[in-house]
């Protein structure tokens, strides 16, 4: 890391809560940088990490509501409504009446998204691999604990 604000919080700071302020800092860049080479490498697919996100919650989960989308991707309503809107326009999901409730509407993936979700996910790899291809695979699995833990909310 070069001697930049990040280095002097997290390295040489005394203070614990700076200290704190750096490892999210941290976080956020790794975080940062990861969405954009993911994307880049997504481009071409005419999707990005959020389209790919929602194209993931569909081949798991099966068809979807907008408000079932939303909670399993973490993402606010007119985002996921613009979200759909172009995913629907690229030809890669489609919106169904809710069998249950003619009212409501289900997401539905097509053949065009099963095929562009097939392509994304090797992208997905390829970045990855770039990505965390420097760490061992038991640093791996220790990141994705640790994150994991991070991601939890907190005991009471």
């Amino acid at each position: 890391m070069p001697d930049d604000p990040l280095e002097r919080l997290l390295l040489r700071s005394d203070d614990p809560d700076l200290r704190h302020v750096g490892l999210g800092m941290l976080l956020a860049s790794a975080h940062n940088r990861s969405r954009a080479v993911l994307n880049e490498g997504l481009r071409p697919l005419g999707i990005d990490v959020r389209g790919f996100g929602v194209l993931l919650a569909l081949d798991t989960c099966g068809s979807s509501s907008q408000r079932a989308l939303i909670d399993r991707v973490g993402m606010d309503k007119s985002a996921m409504v613009r979200l759909v809107d172009e995913l629907e326009h690229g030809g890669l999901v489609r919106r169904e009446r809710a069998p249950r409730d003619r009212r409501a509407y289900a997401v539905v993936m097509t053949a065009d998204g099963e095929r562009t979700l097939a392509a994304a996910r090797k992208v997905a790899a390829e970045v990855g691999e770039h990505l965390f291809g420097r760490l061992r695979p038991a640093e791996r699995d220790q990141l994705v604990n640790l994150l994991s833990r991070l991601a939890e909310p907190p005991a009471p």
